[in-house]
């Protein structure tokens, strides 16, 4: 069968989109092929209601190694501007694993293929809460020593490891990630994130997603996670609006205190195309 997709990027963060509607069964295999065929950080599988004001869009993300993540930020900026193209609204409620997100297209409409689109996710509020994360530890994780970085633990959507660095670039992501990543105090695993002061930005980002087993060039849920964390360490007043760059361009996040978090920037349509799939599950 051919299933058709739409090829975007959020900041460098790419990924396929596919109507629910076109395959509603081994979406995680569907996801590994398509990933390693375009080399994509994941697809999201969107599901649009227009009856209701705004629009509401289902939303789910299969990841290269099949898996599913709850939440992405660069995905759900990327599922909007999809919306927007399809029905030339502004505002939309994304239906995610995390909760609803409201998301708004802060660009001209009508989207076109033709030009970036600015958009805005709201993401949920953080937590530090060790249950929440989840991660191993009586209470909160907070510039604690793991694999030879002082490491806090945050939800974002995801759980995410931060820790702040003086050289972000001197860093071998590919060695010193995965033992954050993949150790025993985050029983679901959790993406590593880097940060480091910036001098045109607030922070420079890297991040090792779990997911996607490496670096992506943007990781939205990693930006805010640096933010809430760079608030919780007293280096930025909570509700600022900081500017943090991954290495696919820069994100705008604020972090209220006790508030959702929002996340925006812009996001680009590639190309659109179709990829032949035999389901087996018939």
């Amino acid at each position: 069968m051919h299933i058709p997709y739409r090829k975007y990027h959020g900041t460098g963060n790419d990924f396929a989109v596919v109507e629910a509607d076109a395959l509603r069964s081994e979406r995680s295999r569907f996801g590994v092929e398509v990933c390693e065929a375009l080399d994509a950080d994941g697809v999201l599988f969107l599901d649009l209601d227009r009856r209701t004001d705004p629009p509401r869009v289902g939303f789910r993300l299969f990841q290269p190694d099949g898996s599913t993540a709850s939440m992405c930020g660069n995905g759900a900026r990327v599922a909007a501007r999809w919306a927007a193209e399809v029905t030339e609204e502004r505002e939309f409620v994304l239906e995610t694993p995390a909760g609803d997100r409201h998301a708004t297209v802060d660009g001209e409409l009508p989207v076109t293929a033709e030009r970036d689109t600015r958009v805005t996710v709201e993401m949920g509020t953080p937590t530090f809460d060790p249950e929440a994360i989840p991660v191993d530890a009586p209470g909160p994780v907070v510039e604690e020593p793991l694999e030879g970085f002082e490491v806090t633990a945050v939800n974002t959507g995801v759980p995410h490891a931060v820790a702040f660095v003086e050289d972000i670039d001197a860093l071998d992501l590919e060695a010193v990630a995965p033992p954050i990543r993949h150790a025993d105090r985050f029983p679901e695993g959790a993406n590593a994130t880097f940060a480091e002061p910036g001098q045109d930005v607030a922070f420079r980002q890297r991040t090792y997603e779990r997911g996607v087993e490496g670096e992506t060039q943007a990781c939205g849920t990693g930006a805010v996670a640096i933010a809430a964390v760079a608030g919780r360490l007293g280096f930025v007043e909570p509700g600022a609006e900081l500017q943090i760059a991954p290495p696919g361009g820069t994100l705008d996040v604020r972090v209220p205190a006790g508030e959702s978090a929002t996340l925006a920037g812009p996001t680009t349509f590639e190309f659109e195309d179709s990829v032949d799939f035999a389901e087996t599950d018939r």
